[in-house]
């Protein structure tokens, strides 16, 4: 069953009309053509209104949706092969962080590496809830420098609430290992593409977020702090969630307007999940026509370009 968004749900009320009024139509054997015609426009009409003017708060529900795309859905529907790498060769294998080779319509061969989330409760658990451990962030340093040994592209898929937060977690040094990613990611000889896909917070998204190209998938956000906690802070709730999200400015087009990516990806209207084949078909396009760039240039001026393009980023007051 359909799960839906407030917001989704009078455009779901005019569909489910639309398919009565067939279904009657076919059962008594009458035209109902121009009806049918009529309300389809409107529910185009009403679909793009509402799509066009989604507040920043609707855009994160988005990108949590429960039918949207995950990094293993988007693997799939866009590679021809691939095969997954495990384990950090020190602690364990972190199942929220995923990654190995993969071609792209036999024309690139690529490491993909992202965070991966479950779709129901047991998969949830295995996952972590997209939420990766110290050993998540060296396993994908692995993965980086395994690359970089065959001279393969990388593209991370980000999709995380954030690094997990546990004491265990703290105990085997997640600030470290995330630090340590941002760091090498910015030296690596390879080229490297970063996409949001889903969220994108804080230095859990930010320690596999270091590339020459980062881009944002429409309805997905990209903040040092989710709404939600940023409200618990501020006002002691998370009741405020859709004020914090206003004032966190954490769109895909906020970013792009404040220079912290270089792109948006555009998504099939109403949203990834509604068409995972269409938004998948961006999505490699938009990373072939990168991929073609990059590799053309020099790794010593993608390294500098990649070090000033971060540099730049922030203001500084003296």
């Amino acid at each position: 069953m359909r799960t839906l968004l407030e917001f989704e749900k009078p455009i779901a009320e005019l569909e489910d009309k639309l398919i009565e009024m067939r279904k009657l139509a076919l059962e008594n054997n009458v035209d109902v053509s121009g009806a049918v015609a009529s309300l389809t426009d409107k529910i185009l009409e009403l679909k793009q209104e509402t799509f066009a003017n989604l507040t920043r708060w609707q855009r994160v529900q988005l990108s949590r949706h429960p039918d949207r795309p995950y990094t293993f859905d988007y693997i799939e529907k866009m590679c021809t092969e691939f095969i997954e790498i495990h384990g950090d060769r020190n602690v364990a294998d972190d199942k929220a962080m995923v990654g190995g080779f993969g071609n792209i319509d036999d024309e690139f061969s690529v490491m993909f590496i992202g965070q991966q989330k479950g779709r129901n409760t047991k998969q949830r658990q295995l996952r972590n809830f997209g939420m990766p451990n110290p050993e998540g962030y060296r396993k994908a340093l692995r993965l980086m420098r395994m690359a970089e040994k065959f001279n393969k592209p990388i593209v991370c898929l980000i999709d995380t609430p954030g690094a997990f937060p546990g004491l265990e977690a703290e105990e085997r040094g997640q600030g470290e290992a995330i630090a340590r990613n941002i760091r090498d990611m910015f030296m690596l000889k390879v080229p490297v593409i970063c996409v949001i896909i889903g969220e994108g917070a804080s230095g859990g998204a930010l320690g596999i977020a270091v590339g020459d190209k980062v881009l944002m998938m429409e309805n997905t956000w990209y903040s040092v702090i989710s709404p939600e906690s940023c409200s618990s802070i501020l006002w002691r709730s998370w009741n405020y969630k859709e004020q914090a999200a206003e004032a966190l400015k954490l769109t895909a087009e906020d970013m792009l307007s404040n220079g912290l990516i270089d792109g948006i990806i555009p998504e099939p209207l109403g949203g990834a999940h509604l068409d995972p084949e269409g938004a998948s078909a961006k999505l490699k396009a938009v990373i072939k026509e990168e991929l073609a760039k990059l590799v053309k240039v020099d790794p010593q001026e993608r390294i500098m370009a990649r070090i000033e393009k971060f540099g730049q980023m922030g203001v500084v007051v003296e």
